[in-house]
């Protein structure tokens, strides 16, 4: 028994560091947001397709790192936990996190390359103001499924600093 815990510790400890990795990459994110959004608000024909680029670039990494990876591992977290009402949550927060990635997706399609970027430029404050009403939303889902699923089965440590990140 005292094996199988250890075991547990180790496995879903390396979820924390994965988690926490992930939510320094949603900082980098948000700070090529705000500064992106600046150069919009300062001079929006200076903005460059490199500027967009590095953004949707962070973007399409965050999104991804979620789906193929975070996600899947809080899932089979709950499962081996058999938390069936955390895999219930899952599921549902999960489904609402679909809208924002297409949201997403369809940013990147718009500006993927110069010729888009400069048919499309104009349109850029508004796709930012979509996508930050997006983000917030996926952030606090995000926020409520690290809370509920791993933060439920960290060890103590780790259970209340993921609950203060989350807010749970």
């Amino acid at each position: 028994m005292l094996e199988d815990c250890k075991s547990a510790l180790e496995r879903w400890g390396g979820v924390h560091k994965l988690i926490d990795r992930w939510l320094d990459e949603r900082r980098e994110l948000l700070v090529h947001f705000v500064e992106l959004k600046e150069a919009c608000d300062a001079e929006l024909e200076a903005v460059s397709k490199a500027q967009i680029d590095r953004f949707s670039e962070l973007l399409m990494d965050y999104i991804s790192a979620g789906h193929f990876e975070i996600y899947p591992q809080l899932r089979e977290e709950a499962k081996a936990f058999e938390d069936e009402a955390a895999l219930e949550l899952a599921d549902r927060l999960l489904a609402r996190l679909e809208m924002s990635t297409e949201l997403v997706l369809s940013f990147d399609a718009e500006y993927e390359s110069p010729g888009r970027v400069r048919q499309n430029l104009g349109r850029l404050p508004a796709w930012l103001e979509r996508l930050a009403h997006g983000l917030t939303e996926r952030f606090s889902l995000e926020d409520q499924l690290i809370g509920r699923v791993h933060a439920a089965h960290a060890p103590d440590a780790a259970r209340q600093e993921a609950a203060a990140r989350s807010g749970v």
